[in-house]
């Protein structure tokens, strides 16, 4: 009986694990923490494939103001890269990214990341 449930808590362990590992998480973000040049695109690399519909954006940056965006897509040949163009040119400050992805396979995640555009 002891050798049942240790297998059955295995099991249920490792299912687990893979539906964690099933997620799209947030590999890399371009641009990074600090660049000098005002980007113009933001390129998140997640480690699923994504679908752009359903993914997105919000860019917050000094005095809490929203710099607005364009429409994601993904890059040419790969599913794991959401581009999303700026509409306008981000002046020098620190700007927050929050995100929101949903894999291929389903699932959701969202989080954030910073970079600071310097003069």
């Amino acid at each position: 009986m002891l050798r049942k449930n240790t297998l059955l808590f295995l099991l249920a362990w490792l299912g687990a694990a893979n539906a964690a590992l099933a997620h799209a998480h947030l590999l890399s973000s371009d641009p990074a923490n600090a660049t000098k040049a005002p980007p113009s695109v933001l390129r998140l690399t997640f480690s699923e494939g994504v679908e752009p519909t359903l993914s997105g954006v919000t860019v917050t940056g000094p005095a809490n103001t929203t710099l607005p965006t364009g429409t994601p897509s993904l890059a040419k040949g790969d599913d794991k890269v959401l581009i999303v163009p700026i509409a306008q040119e981000p002046g020098a400050g620190t700007y927050t990214v929050n995100w929101h992805a949903f894999a291929k396979d389903g699932h959701t995640t969202h989080g954030s990341y910073v970079f600071t555009v310097t003069p």
